[in-house]
């Protein structure tokens, strides 16, 4: 497992079965989110009583850029949806939990990903070739990051400092990009192109 998994134990003795069971269920859910960035699990024994027998509250932070999810179970009426209930059911249950939050997460960070209006203008401002990128300056003044993949319809090398293009902003992983770079209609090097 990439990410950095803490394990806990409350209230009871760690148990190797029980962290082999863990580091699986984890395993599962990095799967899921190849941005995952941590997670911890604590498991806690409650105190036994008489009526629902040993019942076990699991707690799982998933540490994803931006916030954490946290998801905490403690058994519903654990005695009557199991037999006997046990710390790998309440980890399981808990797991199920943690991975359908994490597929919201994800799910919600591709509806955020806005596109905006392509007709926005800009001028190179910095140009690294060797290095497969470079950068827009925008009206509003900003810089964007974009790569020689973004460009369509003009390579990257033949673009000059200051020349004006178009580009579709996306949100990428550092923030702000122009996922799409084109000249821009009536700059100097189309005009010669004609």
């Amino acid at each position: 497992m990439d990410t950095n998994l803490e394990i806990a134990f409350h209230n009871m003795d760690s148990q190797p079965e029980l962290e082999a069971y863990i580091r699986e269920r984890a395993e599962k859910t990095e799967k899921l989110f190849d941005r995952l960035v941590g997670m911890r699990v604590a498991v806690e024994a409650q105190h036994r009583q008489h009526k629902t027998g040993n019942v076990f509250d699991v707690h799982i932070e998933l540490m994803v850029p931006g916030q954490d999810i946290v998801v905490s179970r403690k058994p519903n009426k654990a005695k009557e949806r199991y037999a006997n209930p046990d710390a790998r059911t309440s980890i399981r249950d808990a797991f199920e939990a943690a991975d359908r939050q994490l597929k919201e997460y994800k799910d919600k960070m591709r509806r955020d990903v806005k596109v905006h209006d392509p007709e926005q203008p800009g001028r190179v401002s910095q140009l690294n070739p060797n290095e497969d990128h470079g950068f827009i300056t925008t009206n509003t003044g900003t810089q964007l990051y974009f790569h020689r993949n973004s460009c369509l319809n003009v390579d990257m090398d033949q673009l000059k400092t200051g020349d004006p293009v178009k580009y579709v902003e996306a949100t990428g992983d550092t923030g702000p990009t122009a996922s799409k770079v084109w000249r821009a209609s009536g700059s100097d090097t189309e005009l010669r192109a004609t």
